[in-house]
């Protein structure tokens, strides 16, 4: 990722709040001549004062990746969409960019235990299931069953790159612009992310 200190965040509340609001990641391992990538819901480890994210992969990814044995990259990605130059001020440079929030997190994974697995696994069904009407939470021996087709992992962060990308570089009235363009309807409206940059350039 090209490093851009406008855009740069050392901040790991801001990664934190970016693995909260977007609780999917990228697993990336180089294995040999290999590289293995593979996708599946995070959640912060609250009970570490350390960043640290649990999840869990399916069998055989642990053998693809060889974990334990060697950093890994995990890639969270937040919102982002497409900003169009006729959202600027007149006068602005009118070059069309792409806003973002992502961060490169790099640890080497703790594979857990048969218990510490099915810990993991009842945490992410029922961090997810808390927001539907009838919430269905892991029923411990149907847990069990399925805890033995996959391996939990904790990844203690040991570093990481964040780059929150989100119109810093504009004008004030191109700010205020874009964050307008955004919330209204239209083949790029994204009230979302809109949301993001109003919070980063304190735009009300």
């Amino acid at each position: 990722m090209r490093p851009n200190p406008l855009h740069a965040s050392d901040d790991p509340d801001v990664v934190r709040q970016l693995i909260r609001e977007n609780p999917w990641g990228i697993l990336v391992s180089r294995t040999g001549e290999d590289i293995v990538a593979s996708h599946y819901p995070i959640l912060l480890d609250d009970d570490s004062s350390h960043l640290a994210v649990l999840t869990h992969v399916g069998r055989p990814d642990d053998t693809f990746h060889q974990f334990g044995a060697q950093e890994v990259l995990l890639i969270v990605q937040g919102r982002h969409g497409y900003i169009s130059p006729s959202w600027y001020a007149p006068g602005a440079i009118p070059a069309p960019t792409w806003n973002f929030s992502v961060a490169h997190c790099y640890g080497v994974p703790q594979v857990l235990d048969e218990e510490e697995n099915l810990a993991v696994l009842a945490r992410l069904v029922a961090h997810f299931e808390r927001h539907v009407t009838e919430p269905m939470y892991l029923d411990p021996e149907w847990g069990r069953q399925l805890s033995t087709g996959t391996v939990g992992i904790r990844l203690p962060i040991s570093r990481f790159i964040c780059k929150i990308k989100l119109s810093q570089d504009k004008d004030p009235v191109t700010q205020r612009q874009v964050v307008a363009a955004l919330r209204r309807p239209g083949p790029y409206q994204h009230p979302e992310l809109a949301s993001d940059l109003a919070r980063v350039l304190d735009i009300e």
